[in-house]
């Protein structure tokens, strides 16, 4: 993947917003390609907008300024659907789940589908299998002239032990809790619908995209300056950057196909979460506590085909780990929502 030029910070929500939302070229040359609106179902959580503005922009320089993309979600804060309609995305409020009939949203030769749930699911499975499975079946009903990419999860492979370099693409699925065998189901069902109606398909294995305000590192690195011990009985993880997180997501439409285009994206680092929290600590100028003994296994995924066909992140796992400390010791914006990285039942 081509570089572009990486800063040693990131000042502000400003530059990271830039950094996300910045096509690079490989991006432009594989939306060429293409033609037609896109759409963005879920565009509303922690990685659409970026998406979706990645996509215009993309979009735009490769001379696709007539096809939209339209970005469908509640939006339940009207800032977000501002912030998306000045970047030159439709934003469409529309609940997916409590609306039956999906015919009022807009005709789109591609769709990305984002929308997932997973906290709470451990409390309310009923909603997680509706949100997770069963609304799958109505979308891919309403799009099934159009080419899908759908967003799983990496916690449908069983936990594995750091020596094997992670799960592959053909490592058999063994969710573990209500949520990812939800997502399991999501799976199966767009596969259905590639196989029985011929709908092009990528489904994306996504493990912890990082954006600064919120991940893995952020969790890590939050009770390190707070003093507080990191739990480390999970004791290895993948982490990837957003911005790339976002170009394959997109660059996958290309590669989809009725025999279900399967890829893992996450980094090519497998990290050790003590070795994370050491160096959170070092930037940090203080100390690292801990808890727990690490298990012999995390939920950890091998990413060499995601990268043999999309380039490595520009971004490594330790310049991440320089711009989240970097991002907290300057006090910038999060989200203040835990990733729950650690969980080994499955109960989000």
């Amino acid at each position: 993947m081509t570089t572009h030029a990486i800063p040693d910070k990131v000042a502000g929500e400003t530059t990271l917003e830039r950094l996300l939302t910045t096509p690079r070229p490989e991006l432009v040359k594989d939306l060429r390609t293409g033609s037609g609106d896109l759409v963005v179902l879920g565009a509303g959580g922690k990685m659409g907008p970026s998406l979706a503005k990645l996509a215009r922009a993309g979009l735009d320089a490769a001379g696709r300024t007539g096809d939209v993309v339209h970005a469908v979600s509640r939006f339940p804060e009207d800032s977000l659907r501002r912030d998306l309609a000045e970047a030159g995305v439709n934003a469409i409020p529309f609940d997916l789940v409590a609306n039956d009939d999906l015919s009022p949203l807009p005709d789109a030769a591609g769709v990305i589908h984002m929308v997932g749930a997973k906290f709470g699911a451990g409390n309310n499975p009923s909603w997680a299998w509706e949100v997770n499975a069963a609304l799958p079946d109505r979308v891919a009903r309403r799009y099934r002239t159009s080419r899908i990419v759908t967003l799983s999860t990496g916690n449908v492979y069983p936990f594995v032990t750091p020596g094997s370099g992670g799960a592959t693409e053909a490592t058999p699925p063994e969710p573990i809790g209500e949520y990812a065998q939800s997502c399991l189901g999501r799976e199966r069902v767009f596969g259905f619908a590639a196989r029985t109606w011929g709908i092009p398909l990528s489904v994306i294995r996504l493990n912890y995209a990082i954006d600064l305000r919120y991940g893995v590192l952020a969790d890590i690195a939050a009770r390190v300056l707070a003093g507080e011990a990191v739990p480390i009985t999970t004791g290895h993880v993948n982490v990837v950057w957003q911005g790339y997180a976002n170009e394959v997501v997109l660059r996958s439409l290309t590669h989809a196909n009725t025999e279900v285009f399967t890829i893992n994206l996450t980094g090519p680092e497998l990290l050790e979460v003590r070795d994370v929290a050491h160096r959170f600590a070092e930037l940090f100028g203080t100390d690292a506590r801990f808890t727990g003994s690490p298990g012999p296994t995390a939920l950890l995924s091998d990413s060499t085909r995601c990268i043999t066909m999309f380039g490595r992140p520009d971004v490594t796992a330790d310049r991440l780990i320089q711009w989240q400390a970097r991002w907290m010791l300057d006090g910038l914006p999060m989200t203040g929502k835990p990733t729950k990285w650690a969980v080994r039942d499955g109960r989000f």
